[in-house]
């Protein structure tokens, strides 16, 4: 999927897709970086707010994270609440056997930034492809560590 066609299925149809961009104060980074439990360095988001009827119907953010050799890149889309709407694989590198099936990316759904986000907890790990599930897993906590940091919830 092109992050286009992402976007589009993102949101319901009709729906306004606003780009947002934020920069990160050092204090909004160490945050963002203390309440993930992931080392990141971005410091200027990117987000992508549907808009319907005048109300944020949720967001979407892009991630491009290396998994064991090359690149994934997923789209996350966090719901108004600051729980995960949707993930989405956009392009994946590895070889084909370590991509997560949609079932396993669907236990992500409904998730918010706590504790239970995690392989050692609530989360199942993937048999013969934890690296997979760790970066989409650290992904996820790290785009709704950034979602708060920039005044999600």
């Amino acid at each position: 999927m092109t992050q286009q066609q992402a976007l589009a299925s993102a949101f319901p149809a009709g729906t306004k897709v606003e780009r947002q961009t934020h920069f990160l104060t050092p204090e909004q980074l160490a945050s963002a970086k203390n309440e993930s439990g992931v080392e990141f360095s971005d410091r200027m988001i990117v987000r992508y707010a549907g808009v319907a009827g005048g109300s944020v119907a949720g967001y979407a953010y892009f991630d491009t994270h290396r998994v064991r050799t090359v690149a994934e890149t997923v789209m996350i889309v966090v719901s108004p609440e600051g729980k995960i709407q949707k993930i989405d694989i956009l392009s994946f590198d590895e070889p084909p056997e370590y991509l997560p099936k949609p079932r396993w990316i669907d236990q992500l759904r409904g998730r918010k930034l706590d504790d239970d986000l995690s392989l050692k907890r609530s989360i199942r790990p993937i048999s013969g492809a934890s690296l997979s599930g760790r970066a989409i897993v650290n992904a996820s906590r790290k785009i709704l560590a950034l979602h708060r940091a920039i005044g999600g919830r």
